[in-house]
């Protein structure tokens, strides 16, 4: 039976409460795995925050630019900046807040996310730069009897 920490340390370095990796009812919640601090911890929180602020910053510039007329690229920032936050949650070992549940989860959700709103953004009308022929047979087909 493997035994992980799921309260902080007592003054010996011993966690307060273990749990089994996988018990039958979740009683607790750990924190993500990736859920330490970015820098080291006498640095301000902005710096300790660096993964999760380019992420929500690039987003920012995103939906600003989709404000500003300029849908397609605007888009194609938001769609890009979740990309990098896949990436940044794969390489770097601590994250800080943009490790939201496991490693896994969290680059599935974002690499799936980012990579949907890239595909939808390059299929913008009109003058589109990718298109799928197959869309068009599903939607004259569900469309028609």
């Amino acid at each position: 039976m493997v035994r992980d920490a799921v309260s902080a340390p007592d003054a010996t370095g011993r966690p307060r409460r273990v749990t089994r990796r996988f018990p039958l009812f979740t009683r607790d919640t750990a924190r993500p795995e990736g859920g330490g601090r970015a820098a080291p911890g006498g640095a301000p929180a902005p710096a300790r925050q660096w993964p999760l602020l380019t992420v929500v910053g690039l987003v920012a510039l995103g939906l600003l630019i989709t404000a500003l007329d300029e849908f397609r690229a605007g888009t194609l920032i938001i769609g890009l900046a979740l990309l990098g936050g896949a990436v940044l949650r794969w390489l770097l070992p601590d994250v800080g807040m943009l490790a939201v549940r496991s490693r896994f989860t969290d680059i599935a959700t974002y690499g799936v996310l980012g990579l949907a709103i890239v595909l939808l953004a390059l299929m913008i009308q009109p003058d589109p730069l990718l298109k799928l022929p197959f869309l068009k047979d599903i939607l004259h087909f569900t469309l028609t009897k």
